[in-house]
């Protein structure tokens, strides 16, 4: 085989492999939810869920006022501390407890809706799957895993919500040698019920994603606006110079 046919082949096989390091399962659409009430919920959720563990060092409360909350609502309802409406949202835990507690330290929040895009799916879509495909496993640390991410070290946040589930697994035989078997997913089981039915607690994270996806870039919809009013300018411009030039041009032989 030759280099470029060589190259060729290595390129088709990138989307697989991408696809294979997020645990082989394929990842569910996220929902599109950019009202201001999802993003405000998904705030709440993000401040008592992800926050006590995780940072967001490139955030500041007070830029919680573009999704339509005021400085007292974001004092009265997601600062728990000392914190002032200017910090940045930082986390309590220091890395050295949570390397000894999990094994690692958790990454930083503030632009994991961008950094988690893959030829598999978007960040957002990435973010909707792995938080909803969390199951108990007693042989973790943790007492949790996940389908999307294998043997993960974070434990399931939000399991009050959904409640304690259970991965099914059958035995099939590998296709690629017959006198082998393999373990495939076959669904969850729920051991347990949480507070939210199995579609609220899929709109409650789709929220949450939503909400992880805007504060990658709080500008986004701005520079959308700004987009389009670039476009219009650009082709208006065209088109004049286009007369003007015709114009310029017709006496011209």
């Amino acid at each position: 085989m030759n280099f470029p046919k060589q190259l060729i082949a290595i390129l088709a096989l990138l989307p697989g492999l991408a696809f294979a390091s997020e645990g082989g399962i394929p990842l569910d659409k996220a929902p599109e939810r950019t009202s201001l009430t999802s993003l405000q919920n998904g705030a709440k959720l993000f401040v008592n869920y992800c926050l006590n563990c995780h940072s967001a060092v490139n955030m500041r409360y007070n830029r919680l006022k573009d999704i339509g909350l005021s400085d007292e609502q974001i004092k009265n309802n997601l600062l728990f501390s000392a914190d002032k409406v200017g910090d940045l949202m930082t986390t309590a835990l220091r890395p050295a407890d949570a390397k000894a507690w999990f094994g690692a330290v958790p990454p930083d929040l503030s632009v994991i809706a961008r950094a988690k895009a893959s030829p598999s799916g978007t960040g957002g879509d990435y973010l909707y799957t792995y938080l909803r495909t969390f199951y108990k496993d007693d042989t973790r640390p943790t007492g949790w895993n996940n389908m999307v991410l294998p043997n993960v070290a974070m434990p399931h946040a939000m399991w009050q919500l959904q409640g304690i589930r259970t991965a099914k697994m059958v035995e099939e035989k590998d296709p690629h040698d017959h006198s082998k078997t393999v373990h495939k997913f076959a669904g969850f089981q729920q051991v347990a019920p949480g507070s939210m039915s199995q579609m609220e607690f899929d709109t409650a994270t789709a929220d949450l994603v939503s909400y992880l996806e805007w504060m990658a870039e709080p500008a986004q919809g701005t520079r959308k606006r700004l987009g389009v009013w670039v476009l219009l300018f650009l082709s208006l411009f065209s088109l004049l110079c286009w007369r003007l030039s015709v114009s310029y041009w017709k006496d011209v032989k």
